[in-house]
């Protein structure tokens, strides 16, 4: 049988396990996808995702700062195009819908630069 000596020696005891353990999150390491889509005043929930809603790029900048202000420091867009096409012309495009939401988030919060 597999296996037959469970090796859990670093889990005995709380301070052991504190020092051995791999992943300490913090709000700082968040990033907050955004779903953006054409429109105006739209807000359409996501189901899978409780909490996330795709938003018109009017509703954007507000929910980007709601975040800011809870201390997340980075926003993740993701975009809902009008229509697809095999080559994905819309990503882009000048006018497609993530560059449309990255200007609309810059000239409302020039305080927060982008990170490189």
């Amino acid at each position: 049988m597999f296996p037959q000596t469970r090796m859990r020696r670093l889990r005995r005891l709380a301070r052991l396990r504190d020092m051995t353990r791999e992943t300490r999150l913090s709000v700082d390491q968040f990033v907050y996808p955004m779903f953006a889509c054409h429109g105006q005043g739209v807000r359409n929930e996501i189901a899978s995702m409780p909490g996330c809603a795709q938003l018109s790029v009017d509703l954007l900048a507000d929910e980007a700062a709601a975040a800011a202000d809870l201390g997340i420091p980075a926003v993740m867009l993701f975009g809902i195009p009008k229509s697809k096409d095999p080559r994905g012309a819309e990503a882009y495009a000048a006018e497609g819908i993530v560059p449309v939401a990255i200007r609309k988030l810059k000239a409302t919060r020039p305080d927060r630069p982008g990170r490189r």
